[in-house]
């Protein structure tokens, strides 16, 4: 039986409308896998989506199947009101044909941003203009809208570039008002990752917990200790774990991310599908 969402459809759309009345604080849904819709002086980033089952269909037949154990929150074209979209690297999880067209389609001014080594490959994946979306590598910085976008590198498995020196993976620092969070897209820890970190004085990090493991023939991520730890080294007030539960071959107990931000003195929020939790002053909020 596949894992409830705690809000999806209506039921999310209207926390979304309702969010709006607090337009001070930062407001943050799950969405699944990597995506986390924020909502800040109503406005809408959406980080790496992935509301299909375009993966399941692809390997539904294979070794390797994609078998899905927890809902889909919401379809892509009930998200009207984005406004800046993300995919932080080439891996169908994060950059979905069947999530992204919909989606351009529901909000056609949303703006997308992306690793600037990639634009070729998202071009030729979405049938886009290979000019629309706002490319970034690692030490650059962006207006997009009402938010300052950091590039940062990441390592899925290596810190991989281009020929001309751009990052293939990446996470990405967003200033919204006051707010600044991290979103970290896929990656292993790197060398001095923590102290590329630290000065941006995080608000959120948004970090993956599924771990490295060669046997899933997959790249791998920070596991659910490496996470914490993370979170405790960049000084961050809030680590919210992602990359678990969806897929059956490659996923993570967030207990054991608990357990570790207890034993570290990590802040953490472990969220559930489809539940929102809005921030001010630096401090959550249920």
């Amino acid at each position: 039986m596949l894992k409830p969402a705690f809000r999806k459809d209506e039921a999310l759309l209207a926390d979304i409308e309702n969010a709006r009345f607090q337009a001070d604080h930062l407001h943050i849904w799950w969405l699944g896998q990597s995506g986390f819709l924020l909502q800040y002086n109503n406005q809408h980033l959406l980080f790496d989506p992935y509301l299909s089952d375009s993966l399941s269909r692809k390997y539904a037949n294979t070794d390797k199947p994609h078998v899905r154990i927890a809902e889909q929150v919401i379809e892509p074209e009930k998200l009207t009101m984005v406004d800046v979209v993300t995919s932080s690297h080439n891996h169908t999880d994060h950059l979905d044909a069947d999530t992204l067209l919909p989606l351009i389609d529901a909000s056609p001014t949303l703006q997308f941003v992306i690793p600037e080594a990639n634009r070729a490959f998202i071009a030729d994946r979405l049938k886009t203009p290979a000019n629309w979306p706002i490319g970034l590598t690692d030490k650059q910085t962006v207006a997009v809208g009402d938010f300052i976008f950091h590039g940062v590198p990441a390592a899925h498995n290596e810190l991989e570039r281009d020929a001309e020196g751009r990052c293939k993976f990446m996470g990405f620092v967003v200033e919204l008002g006051p707010y600044r969070v991290y979103h970290s897209g896929d990656t292993l820890w790197y060398d001095g990752m923590a102290d590329l970190l630290n000065p941006f004085n995080l608000d959120v990090a948004f970090l993956p917990i599924n771990g490295n493991k060669p046997e899933r023939r997959v790249a791998g991520n920070l596991n659910p200790d490496e996470a914490a730890r993370l979170g405790r080294d960049i000084d961050a007030r809030l680590v919210i774990p992602h990359h678990y539960d969806l897929f059956e071959f490659n996923t993570a107990d967030p207990a054991d991310f608990v357990r570790a931000c207890d034993q570290y003195g990590t802040p953490y929020r472990v969220m559930q599908l489809g539940e929102g939790i809005s921030i001010a002053n630096s401090h959550p909020m249920g």
